[in-house]
């Protein structure tokens, strides 16, 4: 095992109704409510916040996109800094949450908020305290200090201890207004999450091994349940997995991945493909690439989760095609040409990549720009 260190001082309110106890965590006066498109008007959140935080200054700046963007982001910087604001309350799924984290930070930074996703040498050292209630559970925002934003068609991702949120409120019930598409890509989130941290290699590292392959079996079992209907323990099993799979936990002491979200990021950023739904596209085909740099954990994987032994290459298959399968009961396509994209992606994609300086991704940095275009040539049909 690697050595590490873990930090995570976010405080987790689980349960139904549990809003109600929304002022007591909030020790501030000026607060500014973050949130998406306007669905928790419709779900009754929005009322029922305003009406626990009456004795508040409330201050609002809605339609946060499902892909935050630099632009909504200065807006809320800007009242901010005008109105004196406290502190952020972000209510919604990942999207707002991310964005109220780069807010947080980009209120206390006085050159370009940009400069924050592009420059990992910046010295931050003050940000704005902020909580979530969630509402769409996939990304794990909800506690940890990671966010992504967007930019044009530029979308990049940082990270700082100075952004977890200091509470999230879980409330399963509030997801129950969910179409079926944001469940389905919530699942695949959190799933490839785990497997970008898991499907590495051997760190004899037991514990997060069995932690993680504990959530993969979590969401393969409640996931189709909580995408099916709205049962509250399946929706609450899928919402604490989708926590767990991004907390931190999980990670520590172990080599991990990220090159599916790396081209995933892309994916999304070229052709606005939901963000689970590119995961969905890509995991496969890295699986079958890399197999042989991954042959033990794609082993342990088919054995574990998958209840076979992975002795040879048509093994590999099966073992991606139930993946697969899995995704598809879901309702997530996983390939590219269900979005009707064809070859031309892979030079639009490295492109991008070498454009951004680019540096071979992976747990070993085996992936090189000529495995992404075979990743991406696997993926398309």
């Amino acid at each position: 095992m690697e050595n590490f260190e873990f930090f995570n001082p976010t405080k987790i309110v689980f349960g139904k109704g549990e809003i109600q106890k929304l002022e007591s965590l909030i020790p501030y006066e000026r607060v500014l409510l973050l949130y998406g498109q306007g669905s928790i008007k419709k779900n009754g959140v929005y009322d029922h916040v305003k009406s626990v935080l009456k004795d508040k200054i409330l201050f609002e700046v809605s339609g946060v996109q499902p892909n935050p963007t630099l632009e909504k982001a200065q807006e809320a910087i800007d009242l901010i800094r005008q109105e004196k604001i406290q502190f952020i309350l972000a209510i919604g799924g990942g999207s707002v949450i991310d964005s109220a984290k780069f807010i947080a930070l980009g209120v206390h930074y006085r050159g370009e908020a940009w400069d924050i996703l592009t420059n990992r040498e910046l010295m931050l050292t003050q940000s704005t305290p902020l909580g979530s209630i969630l509402t769409l559970p996939a990304t794990g925002s909800e506690m940890n200090c990671y966010f992504v934003i967007s930019k044009g068609t530029d979308k990049l991702a940082n990270g700082s201890p100075l952004v977890f949120p200091q509470f999230s409120i879980l409330d399963p019930s509030l997801s129950f207004t969910l179409d079926q598409r944001q469940v389905g890509n919530g699942v695949v989130d959190a799933f490839v999450h785990v497997m970008e941290q898991y499907l590495t290699f051997p760190a004899n590292a037991p514990l997060q091994d069995r932690m993680a392959e504990a959530i993969l079996l979590t969401l393969i079992e409640e996931g189709p349940k909580s995408y099916m209907t709205n049962d509250y323990n399946s929706r609450a099993n899928h919402m604490w997995s989708a926590t767990a799979a991004l907390c931190g936990f999980i990670g520590v002491g172990v080599p991990q991945d990220w090159t599916t979200h790396g081209i995933g990021h892309e994916l999304t950023a070229l052709f606005g493909i939901d963000h689970g739904r590119t995961l969905a596209i890509v995991l496969p085909s890295l699986m079958w690439v890399m197999r042989t740099e991954k042959k033990e954990k794609i082993k342990q994987y088919g054995d574990r989760i998958w209840n076979m032994k992975v002795e040879s290459d048509d093994d590999v298959k099966i073992v991606i095609k139930k993946t697969e399968e899995f995704f598809h009961s879901l309702g997530v396509p996983t390939k590219l040409k269900d979005y009707g994209i064809s070859i031309e992606v892979v030079a639009q994609v490295t492109d991008r990549l070498k454009k951004r300086g680019f540096a071979p991704m992976g747990e070993r940095e085996a992936v090189t720009l000529k495995k992404v275009e075979e990743i991406l040539l696997g993926a398309i049909e």
